[in-house]
């Protein structure tokens, strides 16, 4: 341990040797002002910084300065600089997704004015890919749980105040999915490093999350695809036919696509929803219980309850909320396996390895070579021993096996009382009705408790400072059959800085890049309601902006 210790910071000598010199050799009087002050932040003494350049401009990005540094142990940085005139005396921090592992470019922002920075969170995925940095390594896990997003803004408030002779006057953090988990993890512990979040399918009930989706994910995959909702057509062993899943999604929107007036193949409401798969789907199950392309079987339709109920463990304690009714269109992509996708659905991809990785307080063992083939043996004396997460049991979740990793990467403590209150900062929370990734109505659930614990159940007071919107059709963050698509952060900026609290946001949806549906997107209470021309309410033509109203 000694002699990498006095290698890495060897390492770390070496390069800041190197940027020195690079800048010494560069600052001339032929430089120009912007270069002379990018390249000047190689000598700030109190940040480990490698790179500082001038980025060239693009058609849509203009020149900017462009800062790469390090946080040790593992944390890599970066922060893009708009030209000294250009700078709109606002600093963004960027969220990133997924298990991240790499720096993430805001262009657009930068476009904008706002200076931005993001991070690895600790780790490269080209090294340690998924959550395979989370093996005995504590260092990391607390980095990418909750440090690398705040020591980052605080080098890159560093860099700013460097390069731009003043300090930001207003901070910002825009993120979506583990970028919405680090938004509201920065609002529960760093209250006082933002004005503003913007927040979208947080995944901020992290641990329950992924036990939930293994759990699902097994109901796919036991007994052979038993309980897919794929069928194999020509007898190979890989379901191909989505028959199965076409008959559902379209039961489900026969019942309820119509309730909120609009037949549109969305449902703006799912829990009002009242389908039933027993009731509904009685006349589509397969005749003896032989499967078939066209019918389900009751192990198909087991699956599809425990898809809605969400993951419960063996006395029947839920641990996670299911999908919502109208989320079949995402099926496919994110957890029915089937030869479209090479039976490695999106969620078993994220949640596959996060067991052996990011779950237990000690790792049960690295991952095996195929996730899909649950033919594997996990050698249990090999060096390290391997783990397979068909072998997982969801009653760990209620055992408090995953407590300790809670207390590291979930940030679902409903107390926002310094961010919201004390700082007096403004908050906005989206989540798309239609994510399989991470399940909306939790997102639900922890407003109405965050309405509860920090304004003591006064919705007026809450949304004084916090706003939800639920965005119907949404997939996860983005895309799906709703309009899903506006400017996350103008509304924010607009309620911070002008006090103009946002009742709705503009969404589109667009095929082929036209736009095809447009509509108000209502914050919570409230919803979008057709207004327009009476009987015109199924005629896309009319689903504009100004034919609906937010009651």
């Amino acid at each position: 341990m000694r002699r990498l210790t006095r290698f890495t910071m060897a390492g770390f000598a070496i390069l800041l040797a190197a940027g020195d010199n690079f800048a010494q050799g560069k600052l001339d009087p032929n430089m120009s002002k912007e270069e002379a002050a990018c390249r000047a932040l190689l000598q700030v003494p109190n940040l480990t910084i490698i790179l500082a350049e001038l980025v060239d401009a693009t058609a849509s990005t203009p020149q900017y300065c462009y800062v790469k540094g390090l946080i040790p142990p593992g944390i890599q940085y970066h922060v893009q600089l708009p030209l000294l005139a250009n700078w709109n005396g606002r600093f963004l921090k960027w969220g990133d997704g997924g298990k991240d592992g790499d720096l993430d470019f805001a262009n657009e922002r930068v476009a904008q004015g706002y200076a931005v920075a993001n991070s690895n969170t600790g780790h490269d995925s080209g090294s340690e890919p998924g959550a395979s940095f989370g093996f005995n390594n504590r260092q990391a896990e607390i980095d990418f749980g909750y440090r690398a997003v705040h020591l980052t803004v605080n080098v890159a408030k560093t860099v700013v105040k460097t390069y731009y002779g003043r300090d930001p006057k207003y901070s910002y953090f825009e993120g979506c999915s583990t970028g919405g988990r680090q938004a509201l993890m920065e609002a529960q512990r760093f209250p006082y490093d933002f004005d503003g979040i913007v927040a979208g399918a947080p995944v901020n009930f992290y641990q329950a999350m992924n036990a939930s989706q293994v759990w699902l994910l097994q109901r796919f995959y036991r007994n052979h695809f038993a309980g897919n909702l794929a069928f194999d057509t020509d007898r190979d062993g890989i379901p191909d036919s989505l028959t199965k899943l076409n008959i559902l999604k379209n039961a489900v929107l026969a019942k309820c696509d119509a309730k909120d007036g609009i037949q549109d193949g969305v449902i703006d409401d799912p829990v009002s929803c009242d389908f039933n798969p027993v009731v509904d789907l009685a006349d589509k199950m397969c005749p003896g219980d032989v499967n078939a392309d066209h019918c389900f079987t009751t192990a198909q339709l087991q699956t599809i309850k425990d898809s809605y109920t969400g993951g419960h463990d063996s006395k029947g304690t839920r641990i996670y909320k299911g999908n919502a009714l109208g989320s079949e269109f995402a099926w496919p992509e994110h957890l029915i396996p089937h030869a479209g996708n090479k039976l490695l659905p999106a969620r078993l991809g994220t949640a596959g390895d996060h067991i052996n990785y990011l779950f237990y307080e000690t790792d049960p063992g690295v991952t095996l070579p195929d996730l899909t083939d649950l033919s594997q043996v996990p050698d249990r004396k090999r060096n390290p021993p391997e783990y397979a997460w068909w072998e997982f049991n969801i009653d760990d979740v209620t055992a408090g096996k995953a407590d300790f990793m809670m207390s590291i990467a979930d940030s679902k403590d409903p107390d926002l009382r310094r961010f919201l209150i004390k700082k007096g900062g403004k908050f906005i929370l989206y989540h798309g009705w239609g994510d399989t990734a991470t399940h909306p109505e939790p997102t639900l659930d922890y407003y109405k408790d965050v309405v509860g614990t920090t304004f003591k159940g006064d919705m007026k007071a809450a949304r004084d400072r916090m706003r939800l919107f639920m965005i119907p059709g949404m997939d996860h963050c983005r895309g799906g059959p709703g309009p899903n698509d506006w400017d996350k952060l103008s509304p924010l900026v607009d309620w911070v800085e002008n006090g103009k609290a946002p009742d709705f946001v503009v969404a589109t949806h667009s095929t082929n890049q036209k736009i095809d549906n447009e509509r108000p997107i209502c914050a919570y209470p409230q919803r979008a309601f057709y207004a327009g021309p009476a009987g015109g309410q199924n005629d896309p033509a009319n689903w504009v902006r100004k034919n609906f109203v937010c009651k």
